[in-house]
């Protein structure tokens, strides 16, 4: 009598969070830059009925998608040559975020701010804290945070501190310090299997414990340069504006309303905190339909490109590199660098 042979376990497919939230992103950015500066019925009648937005040919991104690049060339950098810590990531994400600013593919519509604390950063002797555009809370400090939340190895403390240090590299208000926090948090639960639905309790209880948190071993003294009588107080104000935002993402999902833009609930994107809340509820409105997700970010009335950047930021940690249609992206711009950052964060992650 002859047994029949055991069947091999299945082996569980590899999820690749990090090459998924970095091509996500990048399809985002793409799909959105378009359609920014419209409001939806222009939207509508440029693309045709939202739920059927094509990806453009060709594929082009924004400066949202280069910045994330160059954060993660400087991050890759710095935990090269050791531990991170704000002494080894601040000169070469400092260096990669100058040479963005020099570069002549930097001509697609940067925000002011980076623009404008970029060319302060070039002058090699100057403290970036004098340089951080210590009024502005533009939604670029967190439309690039995604490699924070998606490096290997690093610690609760190092990965806020991280987040944080590389919003105030150019903004410096406190809501652009937290919301880049809060973003990076996001795509590290994400990454790590956090159900969704319970997304927003998981960040709203982040967003209390630190609260009143300055990481000053990572911020130095840019508290000083607002007119708060403490750093604490400094940072306060920032978490509060994500907390009252994450509420406004709490109650559009009670009654959702897919059809209806998403800006009229969380705010047009195009301060941190509001461009982090739409990318995040146009993600759970279509956790399963990450390609619907990215369609209703990029048509919305505000900061299209940020937010859709931030809903495959989202769409792409929690179901990995096969959320996207291969025929999206394989013809992404910058793919190559993108497949290259996912595959070593994946290998280790």
């Amino acid at each position: 009598m002859t047994t029949a042979p055991t069947p091999a376990p299945r082996t569980a497919p590899v999820k690749r969070a990090a090459t998924g939230s970095l091509v996500g992103l990048a399809i985002g950015d793409a799909l959105g830059f378009p359609t920014e500066f419209n409001d939806v019925p222009s939207i509508l009648a440029k693309c045709g009925p939202w739920r059927e937005m094509a990806l453009p040919r060709p594929a082009i991104v924004t400066d949202d998608t280069q910045m994330t690049l160059a954060l993660a060339r400087g991050m890759r950098t710095a935990m090269d040559r050791g531990v991170l810590g704000p002494d080894g990531m601040e000169p070469p994400v400092r260096a990669e975020f100058v040479d963005w600013y020099r570069s002549p593919d930097n001509n697609r519509a940067p925000g002011n701010t980076c623009l404008t604390a970029c060319e302060l950063l070039m002058t090699e002797d100057r403290p970036w804290q004098d340089a951080s555009q210590i009024g502005s809370k533009g939604c670029g400090a967190n439309m690039r945070v995604a490699p924070v939340g998606l490096a290997p190895g690093l610690s609760d403390e190092q990965r806020a501190g991280a987040a944080q240090l590389q919003a105030g590299l150019t903004h410096g208000h406190p809501t652009a310090l937290a919301a880049s926090d809060l973003t990076a948090h996001a795509v590290r639960l994400l990454a790590r299997g956090a159900e969704p639905t319970g997304l927003v309790g998981q960040l709203r209880s982040y967003a209390y414990d630190n609260r009143g948190r300055y990481h000053e071993r990572w911020l130095g003294d840019l508290w000083s340069r607002a007119a708060d009588p403490t750093p604490e107080h400094f940072i306060t104000r920032g978490w509060d504006d994500c907390l009252a935002v994450l509420d406004r993402v709490q109650e559009a999902l009670r009654v959702p309303s897919p059809e209806t833009d998403p800006c009229l609930a969380t705010g047009a994107g195009w301060v941190a905190e509001e461009a982090f809340a739409t990318g995040l509820l146009c993600f759970l409105l279509f956790v399963d339909e990450p390609v619907t997700a990215l369609r209703r970010a990029a048509c919305t009335s505000g900061d299209s490109d940020s937010i859709a950047c931030l809903t495959g930021a989202f769409a792409g940690a929690h179901l990995g590199a096969d959320a996207w249609p291969a025929e999206w992206a394989d013809r992404i711009e910058y793919q190559s660098d993108l497949l290259s950052f996912g595959a070593l964060w994946d290998a280790w992650g």
